[in-house]
């Protein structure tokens, strides 16, 4: 092969790979459509496994022909595994490791063995330049290995891939591999230069198998880094850091894995109990498979990747699962960096894919549960949100840009997708942080009403079309159940949103009069549900507020200006009594994880200052 590259077009011509797959010189791969491969997979395999043992030394050495050597073979088996995967049991493909031990009778399984070798090699070979391309093919083997549960509509708690992971020898390295994982996701390498993996050969290195893969695998890992296909004009977009993409996918495929019958995940318990680097608590060598790592490292990696679904998940599983990591998240001070893309996520939803949606929103169902984070967010000021585009926002704090996303969510989710349990999340988002409304933003106070002006103009809408159909109805017409179970989820949201706006009268009206204000503004929209048996309890605060202020306007006079109107506000939201609003029992299904409600007294008598219309 020379000092030159094989290329992805010569492939199918190519003299060494038509030996590996042919039946030449004694180590043949018989008809890959009979699925019964002999000697040369079993060799390819072993050729590798001896080199691992030597690689780290190689890579301290700066022996780069040896580690490339060594990738290329890997890169082969990993390109085989994919195709038998896909074509064979499990089983069978296992019956492709252990064809040489059933021929000689021999003992010990090449799988595992394989397995076990690849987990030392991630976890012990130091992630460096030349070592960068072995690192990624040996994850993503392991990838391709886990890959059979695709093909499976029963989960494979008895497969022997699984049982080697879960129960194997690999079994004493979760907690490195875990970590290693975790890291490569941290450090965010880029993949190095083509340069890197180019060298002269020496004479004739390896025989016919490092021959071969030497060529053909170096071909294809430039296929992968360059992003090209072989095709003329077109350019695909390279992957800057393939490696730690693939390190965050394996870990999540490791970490969902079942559990077993008589056994938990090992490596969800790594996952989900591993500490900061600077706890020093004794109570870390009493779980499993725990370990530290450093946790401002990790925050800014999760800040810093949400752009992909993969990393909105790790985040998502870290706060759910590690009460150690959301602890530490939940206590920081620049919260802003890491809530700012989510509610990116979510203000791009029709360019995101549900599941991504999804995770974003429940993120921050997670985060609203706590009542600090919702204090912090409203005293986080930004400035020109850039990706906000549909009004110019100068200046808003946090929490009232979290308003106006998650307000927009649901919009978009009524006219297109009417997903009932994206509209409870979102809602229950903001029933969450209601009782910790702080200084609205004027933007975010008419949202709020907006959204209520929209649910009651559909619910109008619904309600019209039932009473049509209630009057032409006729025989075994079944369409006014269709209509009555559209009002009754209407009705639901409607509720919510009463109890969202009550929630923040009751607890924090003199720190809102934007939200009284624009309450103020349209409080025609709360007659037709004064005296409706859904709402009449919780609408007794509104009328308790509408009634209060309206006087207090209408006192002031005539052509009252916004700004005096605005004073008006803020000098009845401190005399208003507090005992005169009351927090109503629910009677209805609260929405998942709600806070209770409660009356902030730490929370001064400050007013917030309004300013115009921007």
């Amino acid at each position: 092969m020379g000092a030159n590259t094989s290329q992805v077009s010569d492939l199918s011509e190519n003299p060494s790979l038509r030996t590996l797959v042919g039946t030449e010189s004694g180590y043949y791969f018989e008809n890959p459509i009979q699925k019964q491969l002999t000697g040369n997979f079993g060799t390819l395999i072993k050729v590798f496994l001896s080199r691992t043992k030597e690689l780290k030394i190689s890579t301290e050495c700066q022996d780069q022909l040896f580690i490339w050597q060594a990738h290329n073979a890997l890169f082969m088996i990993r390109c085989l595994l994919k195709v038998f995967i896909r074509e064979m049991s499990e089983e069978e493909l296992h019956q492709q490791f252990s064809y040489q031990e059933r021929a000689t009778n021999s003992t010990g399984d090449l799988l595992e063995e394989l397995m076990s070798n690849l987990v030392h090699l991630i976890v012990e070979v130091p992630l460096l330049d030349i070592t960068y391309s072995i690192l990624f093919e040996a994850v993503t083997t392991l990838l391709v290995l886990f890959s059979y549960q695709l093909f499976q509509k029963d989960i494979l708690r008895d497969g022997i891939i699984y049982q080697h992971i879960m129960k194997g020898r690999c079994l004493s390295l979760t907690s490195r591999l875990v970590k290693t994982l975790l890291y490569n996701f941290i450090r965010q390498e880029k993949c190095p230069p083509p340069a890197t993996h180019i060298f002269q050969p020496h004479g004739e290195e390896g025989g016919m198998l490092y021959g071969l893969v030497s060529g053909v695998a170096s071909g294809l890992w430039s296929v992968f880094t360059l992003g090209g296909s072989g095709a003329k004009g077109v350019e695909q977009e390279p992957n800057p850091l393939p490696l730690s993409n693939q390190s965050l996918l394996l870990l999540l495929v490791l970490a969902n894995l079942t559990d077993g019958p008589d056994w938990p995940n090992p490596y969800r318990q790594a996952v989900t109990c591993f500490r900061n680097t600077q706890d020093t608590s004794s109570l870390l060598a009493d779980q499993p498979h725990s370990f530290q790592i450093n946790f401002n490292s990790l925050y800014t990696a999760l800040c810093e990747q949400q752009r992909s679904d993969q990393a909105t998940l790790l985040l998502y599983t870290l706060l759910h699962q590690n009460a150690n990591m959301r602890t530490y998240m939940l206590s920081r001070t620049d919260m802003d960096n890491l809530v700012m893309p989510i509610l990116e996520i979510l203000y791009h939803v029709e360019e995101r894919n549900s599941h991504h949606v999804y995770m974003a929103l429940i993120i921050l169902l997670i985060l609203t549960e706590d009542d600090a984070f919702n204090r912090s967010v409203h005293e986080v000021v930004l400035k020109n949100i850039s990706w906000y585009t549909e009004r110019t926002l100068t200046e808003i704090s946090l929490g009232s840009l979290l308003i106006l996303v998650v307000i927009r969510t649901i919009q978009f989710n009524m006219t297109r997708t009417r997903d009932k349990y994206l509209h409870t999340n979102c809602l229950a988002a903001l029933a969450n942080m209601s009782a910790q409304f702080r200084c609205l933003h004027q933007y975010a106070a008419q949202r709020i009403i907006s959204l209520f002006a929209l649910l009651s103009k559909k619910h109008n809408k619904v309600l019209e079309q039932a009473t049509q159909s209630l009057r032409g109805r006729t025989g075994d017409n079944n369409a006014l159940p269709d209509y009555a179970q559209d009002l009754s989820v209407i009705e639901e949201v409607i509720r919510m949103m009463l109890e969202i706006i009550n929630s923040c009268l009751a607890n924090s009206l003199h720190l809102n009069p934007n939200l009284v204000y624009a309450l103020l503004y349209k409080r025609e929209l709360f007659e037709q549900f004064r005296m409706h048996p859904s709402f009449q309890d919780i609408m007794q605060n509104l009328d308790t507020v509408i009634g209060f202020f309206s006087t207090r306007l209408e006192q002031a006079g005539s052509d009252l200006s916004v700004e005096r109107v605005q004073e008006v506000i803020m000098k009845g939201a401190q005399a208003l009594p507090k005992d005169r609003l009351k927090v109503p029992n629910r009677t209805h299904g609260d929405p998942p994880a709600l806070t209770s409600t409660h009356t902030d007294e730490s929370a001064g008598t400050d007013v917030c200052q309004t300013g115009r219309n921007e």
